[in-house]
């Protein structure tokens, strides 16, 4: 009997039904759960605060809401910016180590502005100027090595205006000469500063490999 008892979780769990395949319509409505857990990310919510949030969904779904939005909802904006403040500062200090590593690194150097510039591979061509646009490739990834953008991923070159992007880019691209790849190493305060972005946490140091393709005609 008693080995019989032991078996029975592997028994019951081998007779359990597979999961049913999602259809391209459930994973769109898939899709938008991610969205929405990405729009979450600046109030840096605990495992807790996701679960009174998956109760509020709840809740509104059966129209028996547990709070009156028109008392708590004003506060939100308050609330979100003081925790994106609080995700800013971690990020920082978690970066500062990174920074100083990568500005050490053999071939690697730091502009005035805070930039780590490092040729990966020298270029023949031109180098493009701030009003030019450019066509390159790219792979971005935060500190940890998550990576949150790459143009190789969509086999699709990024093309430009060299004005019109983060300050990082616009330093650093001017520095390559075309058929040219190279490492910038971006503080936040050359990237997306304190706010960030949907997949970026406000305060993130950012790191690109960027290959200078071509370079297009200057801005009118």
């Amino acid at each position: 009997m008693r080995f019989i008892l032991l078996l029975l979780p592997a028994i019951l769990l081998a007779q359990a039904p597979a999961p049913k395949p999602m259809t391209d319509e459930d994973k769109i409505v898939y899709s938008l759960g991610l969205s929405i857990y990405r729009s979450l990310g600046q109030f840096d919510l605990s495992p807790a605060e996701l679960d009174i949030v998956k109760q509020a969904l709840t809740d509104a779904s059966a129209n028996k809401p547990a709070v009156d939005i028109n008392t708590y909802g004003p506060q939100i904006e308050g609330f979100g910016n003081a925790r994106s403040s609080r995700v800013a500062s971690r990020e920082k200090a978690a970066s500062s180590g990174y920074l100083t590593k990568a500005a050490a690194e053999p071939g690697a150097v730091k502009t005035e502005s805070g930039l780590i510039y490092k040729e990966l591979k020298a270029g023949t061509g031109d180098s493009p100027k701030a009003t030019d646009t450019v066509k390159v490739n790219y792979r971005g990834t935060l500190t940890n090595g998550t990576e949150f953008d790459s143009s190789y991923k969509r086999n699709e070159p990024a093309e430009f205006p060299l004005n019109g992007v983060i300050r990082c880019w616009t330093e650093g691209v001017q520095k390559m000469k075309v058929g040219g790849k190279a490492q910038l190493v971006c503080p936040s305060d050359l990237a997306y500063g304190d706010q960030g972005r949907p997949s970026i946490p406000g305060g993130a140091t950012l790191i690109f490999e960027i290959e200078l393709l071509s370079i297009g005609a200057p801005l009118k």
